[in-house]
């Protein structure tokens, strides 16, 4: 894990289609020791974004190389609204700014949508940094835990950033 410098711009991804030529770069990549069974692997996710409809899975990008992955909801479930369901980044790129600026960005998308005023998004109660992120961004817990122990937390100020 690399840290950014004191000083240094804030980091800049971008979101793309994940297809034949990248999928299974997506699927290797990795969170660290720590932090594995805290996030579905992105071979489940890319299963479960093909199985169960209305789930949107993009690479994350910095520059030409990828370094994360990220799915939500491209629709609002009647019950639940729109959700953020997976937020990675690549162990080898961690702590550099990557997954802020990959929350922004999806917060960005999201945003744009007329029916999209509030975004759900759940972690494990130890992942601390998945909490200091979300709650960086406006998340807020609801109070609610889901059956596998995840916390849930709710941003209600969409306002998109600029690029």
């Amino acid at each position: 894990m690399t840290t950014r410098p004191p000083g240094e711009a804030p980091a800049a991804v971008s979101l793309r289609e994940i297809d034949g030529a990248n999928w299974l770069e997506c699927v290797r990549l990795t969170v660290s020791e720590g932090q594995k069974g805290m996030v579905a692997t992105n071979a489940f996710s890319l299963c479960q974004a093909r199985y169960e409809p209305g789930w949107k899975p993009l690479a994350v990008y910095e520059k030409d190389r990828m370094v994360g992955f990220v799915m939500f909801s491209e629709t609002a479930h009647p019950e639940w609204g729109y959700w953020i369901v997976r937020l990675m980044i690549d162990k080898a790129h961690q702590g550099r700014g990557l997954g802020r600026a990959t929350l922004v960005e999806v917060l960005r998308l999201m945003a744009e949508k007329p029916d999209c005023h509030e975004v759900f998004i759940s972690h494990h109660p130890e992942n601390k940094a998945a909490d200091r992120l979300y709650s960086s961004r406006g998340f807020v817990r609801t109070g609610t835990v889901l059956d596998n122990g995840e916390v849930v937390r709710v941003c209600r100020a969409l306002q998109p950033e600029p690029r």
